[in-house]
């Protein structure tokens, strides 16, 4: 089994270092780590270190040793954004969670028109500090080194202005009449950046498409069946990531 994933502001300039509160208690007290076991610190930000347990001292302090070097992870290429309209409920972060899992790079969370779900006010800063804590905790359990970046929602003009600066973009859509091309069979880049929406249980209206497709994202069809909001991102990230090579 790879090494339990533990997440440091800054990654020690030493040999040792002492992980401690929130994550140190897990270590200790979640996960019961013991002397000799090995551990992986990261920032989230692609900087990593590999260390073996020389102790633990109390309910929440792991003595980390043998951290020779940090090591750097570089950015992945194709760069995959998923523009993800709020699901209701907690399907939020169940989209966050298996997205991260399946490595995606970016999350945009998009206020789409029939979006059930409003973020608003203190509403909305909760709802943002949920998806990017899920986000953490998942490249943590995924075993990344580079954590997603989850944004600040965005509007619909501020969404057709990242796809329009993107390499590849488009639009989940179910309708075989209004979607072209299979997202399985389209050209892809092998570099740059790859934007993708998943719009919300009510789909995407006329209007939002049109915005889309002007800002150079057509609406494509992921497979026969339709998938919920919260499923389809994670399962366009699998497969770009398939055709990209990205999982080779």
């Amino acid at each position: 089994m790879t090494a339990p994933v533990f997440v440091v502001e800054q990654l020690p300039g030493g040999t040792e270092f002492v992980l401690d509160g929130p994550e140190g208690r897990h270590a200790v007290s979640v996960r019961r780590l013991n002397p000799g076991e090995d551990v992986v610190l990261t920032d989230g930000r692609g900087h990593w270190a590999e260390g073996v347990v020389r102790a633990a001292e109390g309910k929440d302090r792991l003595l980390v040793t043998g951290l020779e070097s940090v090591r750097e992870e570089s950015a992945p290429a194709p760069f995959i954004t998923v523009v993800q309209a709020l699901p209701k409920g907690d399907r939020g972060e169940l989209a966050v969670e298996t997205m991260t899992e399946t490595g995606v790079d970016a999350i945009v969370p998009w206020q789409a028109a029939r979006c059930i779900t409003q973020w608003k006010g203190d509403r909305g800063l909760k709802s943002l500090t949920k998806w990017r804590n899920t986000a953490r905790e998942a490249g943590k359990q995924s075993r990344r080194v580079r954590f997603p970046e989850v944004a600040e929602a965005m509007t619909t003009k501020q969404v057709a202005a990242l796809l329009a600066g993107a390499d590849f973009a488009g639009v989940l859509h179910e309708d075989r009449d209004t979607a072209g091309e299979p997202l399985a069979t389209v050209a892809l880049p092998a570099t740059g950046t790859i934007v993708l929406v998943v719009g919300p249980e009510g789909g995407v209206s006329p209007q939002e498409l049109a915005a889309f497709a002007e800002a150079g994202a057509p609406p494509f069809r992921l497979g026969p069946s339709v998938l919920r909001t919260s499923t389809a991102g994670t399962a366009a990230v699998a497969l770009l990531l398939g055709r990209t090579g990205r999982w080779s």
